[in-house]
């Protein structure tokens, strides 16, 4: 496939805004790579069409992409020949290797057409914005396979790997679709949890029984065992290995030849209350040995067995018997909503900021948000994005401090959904003030505006209708908790959700 046309796709897809058309779009690149009978071209096109190189890092930055040649008049390039080019460009290595680097980057840009070297720099930058993002090329995928798109989003939730994905789906289809299994070792995606006001209403969505779990405010990790070799991801699938030595060290002397368990990492004071959320992120990014605690709530593999598909009680009871009391976050089976309510006050007594309300019967949905597993604090709060910060005044000046707010459309890009400068303490200000000018995209003596990619946890009070803003609502007194570099711009809560809590 010519890389001209991979080029006119992605210009295609950027400049249409309907999901069905983009599917359309990207479904027609991918069975024309798919034609061509080539599994690393498939792979690479499919892997381009989501705006990521197949080989993820190949070494070159943008300071090598700032005198580029003149375009070519004829386009010439072969996805293929593309990915042969990349790939060449990340074996460089030695003595004087930018400059060798330099010169295969030149030479590669100067095949290529102006529409061509436009999509190779969003693509060698990480910056290709056309709203294809990985759950709309999943949609692709299945179009272009005509496989069931369930199937093709289990696959890419087990490995992880869109490009793995697409050359299954569309070589061996829904069959071959169907033998992707977890692999201890490589990180699954987590399930994640819906919202409700109480618990009451949370055992509406799940219904009873139902296993009610403290909610600590720790950092996720999923701990893979295989022998001796442990690792361990976060939330996101950044490998937390070596920052994280004592969980290492608890996980390797469990009873157990292989398995695979999801849970939280707190750091506790002298009680066994929990610190702060800053504390333990702090205490983790500093590779702190002996300062923090494991809390696991589920196991998705054990001993050369995947649990995943199994209902709750029969995942809970084998990490029951494989883990210690210790090692285990409260957890308490209910019928009904009164002992679910005493579960949740236990939880906030304790220090913990809410719980999780799991259905007994659910298997572990990899990636998704359902109704099996609902959260429950005692606040209303919303992961959002900034998108910009107002210069201060008084007191604040020269700090970066009313925040824009954003959540996240499902379909590409962000909303605003207001402002707010409160709950900011004065080390919070300057610390967000260099991060977000490390992130400015413009600027001017009344603010800046910033790459939408710090998330910030944001409590309120309730949502209200709103002409002032795009999405048609606002938060009423948002206030920020913390900022959560553990998660990705990708995670931010959606408008959708935002929506769904319902205004007056």
């Amino acid at each position: 496939m010519r890389f001209a046309e991979l080029a006119a796709t992605s210009a295609a897809v950027t400049a249409v805004s309907g999901r069905k058309a983009k599917i359309e779009l990207l479904a027609g690149a991918l069975r024309t790579l798919a034609a061509g009978g080539d599994p690393v071209e498939l792979a690479a096109g499919a892997a381009y069409l989501s705006g990521e190189l197949r080989q993820r890092q190949i070494g070159v930055g943008y300071a090598a992409l700032r005198e580029l040649p003149a375009p070519a008049s004829t386009a010439t390039l072969s996805v293929r020949a593309v990915d042969r080019a990349l790939a060449a460009m990340g074996d460089i290595s030695g003595q004087g290797s930018q400059t060798r680097r330099r010169d295969a980057v030149a030479a590669l840009y100067g095949a290529a057409t102006a529409d061509e070297q436009r999509l190779l720099t969003g693509l060698i930058g990480g910056e290709l914005r056309q709203g294809a993002q990985a759950g709309l090329l999943a949609d692709a995928v299945a179009r272009a396979a005509d496989v069931p798109v369930a199937s093709v989003r289990r696959a890419l939730l087990l490995t992880g790997d869109l490009k793995a994905v697409a050359v299954t789906a569309l070589t061996g289809g829904e069959a071959a679709l169907g033998e992707l299994r977890l692999a201890v070792g490589r990180g699954l995606a987590p399930m994640l949890a819906q919202s409700a006001p109480d618990p009451a209403q949370a055992l509406v969505a799940t219904g009873v029984p139902a296993a009610v779990d403290a909610k600590l405010d720790g950092v996720r990790v999923q701990a893979h065992r295989d022998g001796d070799d442990v690792v361990l991801f976060s939330r996101s699938l950044d490998d937390l290995t070596g920052r994280m030595p004592e969980i290492v060290a608890a996980v390797r002397a469990l009873p157990v030849r292989s398995a695979v368990l999801d849970g939280e990492v707190i750091a506790v004071d002298d009680t066994g209350r929990p610190r702060p959320f800053q504390e333990t992120s702090g205490r983790a990014a500093q590779r702190a040995s002996g300062l923090l605690t494991p809390y696991f709530f589920d196991l998705l593999h054990l001993d050369g067995t995947d649990l995943i598909d199994e209902p709750g009680t029969v995942r809970w009871a084998a990490l029951d018997e494989l883990l210690p009391d210790a090692m285990r976050v409260d957890r308490v089976l209910v019928d009904g909503p009164e002992v679910a309510q005493e579960a949740f006050a236990a939880a906030l007594a304790a220090g913990h900021e809410g719980v999780v309300v799991k259905a007994a019967g659910a298997p572990y949905e990899v990636g998704r948000r359902g109704a099996g597993w609902v959260k429950v604090k005692p606040r209303h709060t919303l992961d959002l994005v900034i998108l910009g910060a107002e210069w201060g005044h008084g007191r604040r000046r020269g700090w970066l401090s009313n925040l824009h707010l954003g959540a996240r459309d499902p379909d590409g890009g962000f909303v605003m959904l207001g402002k707010t400068f409160k709950g900011l303490t004065d080390s919070m200000l300057a610390w967000q003030t260099e991060r977000l000018l490390g992130l400015a995209v413009s600027r001017d003596d009344f603010m800046v505006t910033v790459r939408p990619e710090l998330v910030v946890e944001i409590a309120f009070d309730g949502v209200q209708r709103s002409t002032r803003y795009p999405g048609g609502v606002a938060l009423r007194f948002a206030r920020v908790l913390g900022y959560r570099e553990d998660k990705s711009a990708a995670e931010a809560d959606t408008i959708d959700a935002v929506r769904a809590l319902g205004t007056p």
